[in-house]
Protein backbone atom coordinates (compact mmCIF):
# COMPACT_ATOMS: atom_id res chain seq x y z
CA UNK A 1 0.00 0.00 0.00
CA UNK A 2 2.45 2.31 0.91
CA UNK A 3 4.80 1.97 -1.97
CA UNK A 4 2.07 2.59 -4.41
CA UNK A 5 1.03 5.44 -2.54
CA UNK A 6 4.44 7.10 -3.25
CA UNK A 7 4.07 5.65 -6.82
CA UNK A 8 1.32 7.61 -7.21
CA UNK A 9 2.05 10.81 -5.24
CA UNK A 10 5.62 10.52 -7.59
CA UNK A 11 3.83 10.66 -10.74
CA UNK A 12 1.56 13.23 -9.30
CA UNK A 13 3.83 15.56 -7.88
CA UNK A 14 6.97 14.32 -9.35
CA UNK A 15 8.65 13.56 -6.26
CA UNK A 16 7.73 10.67 -4.01
CA UNK A 17 8.37 12.92 -1.12
CA UNK A 18 6.07 15.59 -2.19
CA UNK A 19 4.45 17.55 -0.14
CA UNK A 20 0.36 16.97 -1.28
CA UNK A 21 -0.44 20.41 0.38
CA UNK A 22 1.84 22.49 -2.17
CA UNK A 23 -0.02 21.14 -5.27
CA UNK A 24 -2.53 22.83 -5.48
CA UNK A 25 -3.21 22.73 -9.45
CA UNK A 26 -4.38 19.31 -9.33
CA UNK A 27 -8.30 18.86 -10.45
CA UNK A 28 -8.79 16.78 -7.61
CA UNK A 29 -8.82 19.67 -5.68
CA UNK A 30 -11.81 20.65 -7.19
CA UNK A 31 -13.81 17.91 -5.10
CA UNK A 32 -12.06 17.70 -1.62
CA UNK A 33 -14.90 19.72 -0.17
CA UNK A 34 -17.22 17.81 -1.00
CA UNK A 35 -19.91 15.13 0.91
CA UNK A 36 -18.17 11.59 1.41
CA UNK A 37 -14.62 12.87 1.60
CA UNK A 38 -13.48 11.66 5.09
CA UNK A 39 -10.75 10.66 7.41
CA UNK A 40 -8.33 8.98 6.97
CA UNK A 41 -8.11 8.86 2.92
CA UNK A 42 -9.73 12.03 2.47
CA UNK A 43 -10.58 12.59 -1.28
CA UNK A 44 -9.56 9.05 -2.83
CA UNK A 45 -10.02 7.97 -6.30
CA UNK A 46 -7.43 5.37 -7.18
CA UNK A 47 -8.67 5.16 -10.61
CA UNK A 48 -8.86 8.56 -11.58
CA UNK A 49 -12.19 9.01 -12.70
CA UNK A 50 -12.48 12.53 -11.37
CA UNK A 51 -8.81 13.11 -13.14
CA UNK A 52 -10.88 15.43 -16.03
CA UNK A 53 -12.41 17.70 -13.22
CA UNK A 54 -15.61 17.54 -14.41
CA UNK A 55 -18.29 18.41 -12.00
CA UNK A 56 -21.25 17.21 -13.95
CA UNK A 57 -19.76 13.67 -13.92
CA UNK A 58 -18.67 13.78 -10.26
CA UNK A 59 -22.41 14.66 -9.29
CA UNK A 60 -23.89 12.35 -11.59
CA UNK A 61 -21.64 9.13 -10.18
CA UNK A 62 -22.52 10.81 -6.59
CA UNK A 63 -25.82 9.94 -7.50
CA UNK A 64 -25.41 7.01 -8.52
CA UNK A 65 -22.90 5.81 -5.17
CA UNK A 66 -26.25 6.83 -3.10
CA UNK A 67 -28.75 5.25 -4.50
CA UNK A 68 -26.39 2.13 -4.99
CA UNK A 69 -25.72 2.63 -0.76
CA UNK A 70 -29.25 3.07 0.30
CA UNK A 71 -30.72 0.05 -1.79
CA UNK A 72 -27.80 -2.06 -0.36
CA UNK A 73 -28.48 -1.04 2.89
CA UNK A 74 -32.12 -2.40 2.36
CA UNK A 75 -30.76 -5.22 1.14
CA UNK A 76 -28.92 -6.09 4.25
CA UNK A 77 -31.54 -5.69 5.99
CA UNK A 78 -33.37 -7.81 3.84
CA UNK A 79 -31.15 -10.31 5.00
CA UNK A 80 -30.72 -9.75 8.61
CA UNK A 81 -34.59 -9.03 9.92
CA UNK A 82 -36.27 -12.01 8.72
CA UNK A 83 -34.09 -14.32 9.99
CA UNK A 84 -33.95 -12.53 14.04
CA UNK A 85 -37.52 -11.55 13.91
CA UNK A 86 -39.60 -13.65 11.14
CA UNK A 87 -41.78 -12.49 8.03
CA UNK A 88 -44.91 -11.25 7.34
CA UNK A 89 -48.02 -13.50 8.22
CA UNK A 90 -50.04 -14.47 5.26
CA UNK A 91 -50.14 -14.73 1.98
CA UNK A 92 -47.25 -13.44 -0.79
CA UNK A 93 -49.25 -14.88 -3.74
CA UNK A 94 -52.84 -16.02 -3.10
CA UNK A 95 -53.49 -16.87 -6.35
CA UNK A 96 -51.00 -19.64 -6.68
CA UNK A 97 -51.01 -20.18 -2.15
CA UNK A 98 -47.51 -19.21 -1.75
CA UNK A 99 -47.30 -17.76 1.60
CA UNK A 100 -44.35 -14.98 3.23
CA UNK A 101 -43.27 -18.08 5.48
CA UNK A 102 -42.22 -20.22 2.23
CA UNK A 103 -40.09 -18.03 0.75
CA UNK A 104 -36.46 -18.76 1.73
CA UNK A 105 -34.07 -15.71 3.03
CA UNK A 106 -31.22 -15.17 -0.07
CA UNK A 107 -30.83 -16.21 -2.97
CA UNK A 108 -33.39 -19.24 -2.15
CA UNK A 109 -36.27 -16.10 -3.30
CA UNK A 110 -35.21 -15.63 -6.64
CA UNK A 111 -36.48 -18.72 -7.95
CA UNK A 112 -39.44 -18.99 -5.41
CA UNK A 113 -41.43 -15.42 -5.95
CA UNK A 114 -43.87 -15.56 -8.79
CA UNK A 115 -42.35 -13.77 -12.19
CA UNK A 116 -45.51 -11.43 -11.45
CA UNK A 117 -44.48 -10.90 -8.46
CA UNK A 118 -40.83 -9.28 -9.47
CA UNK A 119 -42.54 -7.89 -12.39
CA UNK A 120 -44.64 -5.35 -9.53
CA UNK A 121 -41.08 -4.81 -7.71
CA UNK A 122 -39.78 -3.35 -11.33
CA UNK A 123 -42.58 -1.47 -11.96
CA UNK A 124 -42.75 0.30 -8.45
CA UNK A 125 -39.01 0.75 -8.47
CA UNK A 126 -39.57 2.59 -12.03
CA UNK A 127 -42.52 5.08 -10.92
CA UNK A 128 -40.35 6.03 -7.84
CA UNK A 129 -37.21 7.00 -10.57
CA UNK A 130 -40.49 8.70 -12.91
CA UNK A 131 -41.69 10.56 -9.93
CA UNK A 132 -38.91 11.44 -7.43
CA UNK A 133 -40.82 9.63 -4.77
CA UNK A 134 -44.39 10.46 -5.85
CA UNK A 135 -44.09 14.04 -6.65
CA UNK A 136 -45.49 13.79 -10.15
CA UNK A 137 -43.71 13.23 -13.58
CA UNK A 138 -39.55 14.03 -13.53
CA UNK A 139 -37.62 15.42 -16.50
CA UNK A 140 -35.20 12.06 -16.30
CA UNK A 141 -33.56 10.59 -19.12
CA UNK A 142 -30.53 8.38 -19.49
CA UNK A 143 -28.05 7.57 -16.80
CA UNK A 144 -30.22 10.10 -14.95
CA UNK A 145 -32.78 10.25 -11.57
CA UNK A 146 -35.06 13.23 -10.42
CA UNK A 147 -32.20 14.21 -7.77
CA UNK A 148 -29.93 15.06 -11.06
CA UNK A 149 -32.25 17.77 -12.41
CA UNK A 150 -34.46 18.82 -9.65
CA UNK A 151 -31.07 21.57 -8.15
CA UNK A 152 -31.21 19.90 -4.83
CA UNK A 153 -28.35 17.74 -5.11
CA UNK A 154 -27.54 14.18 -5.56
CA UNK A 155 -29.94 11.92 -3.86
CA UNK A 156 -31.86 14.89 -3.03
CA UNK A 157 -35.10 13.95 -3.85
CA UNK A 158 -37.05 17.35 -1.76
CA UNK A 159 -38.62 15.27 0.92
CA UNK A 160 -36.58 16.88 3.61
CA UNK A 161 -35.45 15.51 6.80
CA UNK A 162 -36.43 11.57 7.16
CA UNK A 163 -39.02 12.20 4.48
CA UNK A 164 -40.84 14.77 6.57
CA UNK A 165 -41.61 16.89 3.27
CA UNK A 166 -39.57 20.12 4.53
CA UNK A 167 -41.83 20.37 7.88
CA UNK A 168 -38.26 20.02 10.06
CA UNK A 169 -35.84 22.94 9.90
CA UNK A 170 -32.53 20.93 9.26
CA UNK A 171 -29.65 22.35 10.93
CA UNK A 172 -26.68 22.72 8.76
CA UNK A 173 -23.78 20.84 11.06
CA UNK A 174 -26.15 18.48 11.78
CA UNK A 175 -27.56 17.83 8.33
CA UNK A 176 -24.03 17.27 6.56
CA UNK A 177 -23.00 14.91 9.59
CA UNK A 178 -25.81 13.06 8.67
CA UNK A 179 -24.87 12.80 5.27
CA UNK A 180 -21.79 12.05 5.54
CA UNK A 181 -22.76 8.90 7.52
CA UNK A 182 -25.29 8.13 5.05
CA UNK A 183 -22.61 7.64 2.35
CA UNK A 184 -20.28 6.27 4.90
CA UNK A 185 -22.76 3.30 5.66
CA UNK A 186 -23.80 2.95 2.28
CA UNK A 187 -20.25 2.12 1.23
CA UNK A 188 -19.92 -0.31 4.45
CA UNK A 189 -23.56 -1.92 3.08
CA UNK A 190 -22.43 -2.28 -0.58
CA UNK A 191 -19.41 -4.17 0.33
CA UNK A 192 -21.77 -6.32 3.10
CA UNK A 193 -24.28 -7.31 0.75
CA UNK A 194 -21.78 -9.06 -1.84
CA UNK A 195 -20.23 -10.76 1.18
CA UNK A 196 -23.93 -12.19 2.49
CA UNK A 197 -24.62 -12.90 -1.20
CA UNK A 198 -21.33 -15.00 -2.16
CA UNK A 199 -21.76 -16.54 1.36
CA UNK A 200 -24.94 -17.60 0.80
CA UNK A 201 -24.31 -18.64 -3.02
CA UNK A 202 -21.05 -20.62 -1.73
CA UNK A 203 -22.34 -22.34 1.90
CA UNK A 204 -26.54 -21.84 1.11
CA UNK A 205 -26.65 -19.99 4.53
CA UNK A 206 -28.83 -17.37 5.39
CA UNK A 207 -29.27 -17.62 8.87
CA UNK A 208 -26.84 -16.40 12.38
CA UNK A 209 -24.37 -19.15 11.06
CA UNK A 210 -23.11 -16.76 8.28
CA UNK A 211 -22.57 -14.09 10.94
CA UNK A 212 -20.70 -15.65 13.99
CA UNK A 213 -17.56 -17.73 13.66
CA UNK A 214 -18.28 -21.23 15.01
CA UNK A 215 -14.55 -22.27 16.61
CA UNK A 216 -13.69 -26.27 17.06
CA UNK A 217 -14.19 -27.94 20.78
CA UNK A 218 -10.02 -26.85 20.50
CA UNK A 219 -10.21 -23.40 19.27
CA UNK A 220 -10.06 -21.69 22.26
CA UNK A 221 -7.32 -23.40 24.25
CA UNK A 222 -3.35 -21.78 23.59
CA UNK A 223 -0.28 -24.24 22.75
CA UNK A 224 -2.90 -27.05 22.19
CA UNK A 225 -3.21 -27.56 18.64
CA UNK A 226 -4.08 -31.52 18.93
CA UNK A 227 -8.16 -31.93 19.09
CA UNK A 228 -9.19 -33.42 22.27
CA UNK A 229 -10.90 -36.19 21.18
CA UNK A 230 -8.05 -37.37 19.24
CA UNK A 231 -5.75 -37.15 22.35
Amino acid sequence: MAIIGMFFQDGLTGSAWGDWALYTASPLRAFEGELGVQAPYGFWDPLDFTADGNKENFLRRRAVEIKHGRVSMYACIGYLVPESIGKFPGYLSPSTGLKFSDVPNGLGALSKVPAAGWAQIVLFCGLIENTGFFQGRQNIGIMKDASMTNGLGPGNYGLGWLGAFNKLTPEPKLRTRKLNSEIANGRLAMFAIMGLLFQNGTFGTTGPEMWFVQFPEYGNTVGDFIPKNLA
